[in-house]
């Protein structure tokens, strides 16, 4: 048998190209099913395990996907705005604890998430180095987002402007990093989590300048009425949140009438979710309340729906492509007649020729299964990074 190995080994380095066409056209029929199903299958238990683990979210009326999305992942485009007060609304059921998430800002590629210290404790948040936010103008960057920007207790991360065309836009903002989160393998690793007061700054809703009493600010004062003082464009904005200038910062308006994308509401039993559940009914309703784990059900028999079309196609192709496979050998088979006569001249015996024609389909048969499978465990192994990386 040492013997047979020993030609058929010889035979396919000599042919380098037909082998590794061979190959990997047997690697592919029996990778892309396989892998599909491990990344569909990884991919759904994320979005499973997120979207059961936070009980309802209240948004403005739309799309209840872009809205859990936007809530879960921070990655979809903001949905329309609620105000507030929605917030507070839940808090007063007594059904359930609010958390309010404001998501529309980002810096660079991650998303600025600005929320409450309660996000912490629900999502099981822990600060690997430093703290959590304390004042306005600080941030809690995620794992990634430290690695990925090198940024360090007291870096400071800038919001990006939504527009660089937007000249009377809002400054982007300056804030200090003051801890940094321990990775949990989920989206809050590639976000920024700020006090929502922070990411109403960032909107424009509140704004710092220098003092209009100061003789530095003299030059831009056009007039003083009592304690009222117009001034021009020239006076200074702050766009940096320092304890120098901390309260200088003030909001215009009421609070409860300020943006938020979502509110998450923990109910503190079976009872009391359906309880608030029902305080949404009503048809002339301006918010809606959602259940993240049957939004993503839907979602999840959608995508699976599709798979069974990918795979049916794949199957199709990968049976054209075996037949293709199948008649290159047979195909070879007939220009190798010269060199099957030439090993019988030689002494060779029908049966050692069969056994080493056999020897090289079974060979590339089993490269091409051994690299689909290492292709599978590679997907089942890193497939949740790629996952999110890519998704």
């Amino acid at each position: 048998m040492r013997d047979v190995l020993y030609l058929v080994f010889c035979y396919l380095r000599h042919n380098r190209f037909k082998t590794l066409v061979l190959v990997l056209s047997v690697m592919l029929i029996v990778f892309l099913p396989l892998g599909l199903k491990v990344l569909v299958g990884q991919s759904a238990d994320s979005l499973s395990a997120r979207a059961e683990s936070t009980p309802l979210i209240v948004g403005a009326k739309g799309s209840p996907l872009e809205l859990v999305l936007n809530a879960l992942y921070f990655e979809s485009d903001p949905p329309a705005v609620m105000t507030f007060s929605e917030s507070q609304r839940v808090m007063d059921s007594g059904n359930a604890i609010a958390i309010p998430l404001y998501t529309r800002f980002r810096a660079r590629d991650f998303p600025i998430v600005g929320t409450t210290l309660d996000y912490f404790d629900f999502r099981v948040l822990s600060v690997e180095s430093g703290r959590k936010f304390a004042v306005i103008g600080e941030c809690v960057v995620g794992s990634e987002v430290a690695r990925l920007q090198g940024l360090e207790l007291d870096s400071h991360v800038l919001s990006s402007p939504e527009s660089v065309f937007d000249l009377a836009g809002v400054y982007p903002l300056k804030m200090k990093v003051v801890g940094i989160l321990a990775a949990t393998g989920t989206p809050d690793d590639r976000a920024i989590l700020v006090d929502l007061k922070t990411s109403w700054i960032i909107e424009g809703l509140a704004h710092g300048h220098q003092d209009m009493l100061s003789p530095e600010a003299r030059s831009a004062v056009l007039k003083r009425d009592g304690n009222v003082v117009v001034a021009n464009a020239s006076v200074v904005q702050y766009n940096e949140i320092t304890a120098a200038n901390m309260d200088s910062f003030h909001f215009h308006g009421d609070q409860a009438d300020f943006p938020i994308s979502a509110v998450i509401a923990v109910p503190h039993s079976q009872k009391s979710a359906t309880l608030l559940q029902g305080k949404y009914l009503a048809k002339d309703e301006r918010v809606q309340i959602v259940q993240p784990s049957r939004v993503m059900d839907e979602l999840l028999e959608t995508i699976l729906t599709v798979q069974s079309y990918v795979v049916a196609s794949i199957v199709v192709i990968g049976c054209s492509t075996l037949m293709t496979t199948i008649l290159v050998f047979m195909l070879s088979l007939r220009l190798r007649e010269r060199e099957i006569e030439a090993m019988h001249r030689i002494g060779a015996s029908k049966s050692k020729v069969v056994a080493m024609l056999s020897a090289e389909v079974v060979v590339v048969l089993l490269i091409g299964v051994s690299l689909a499978l290492g292709l599978t465990l590679i997907v089942s192994r890193f497939g949740a990074e790629l996952i999110r990386v890519f998704i």
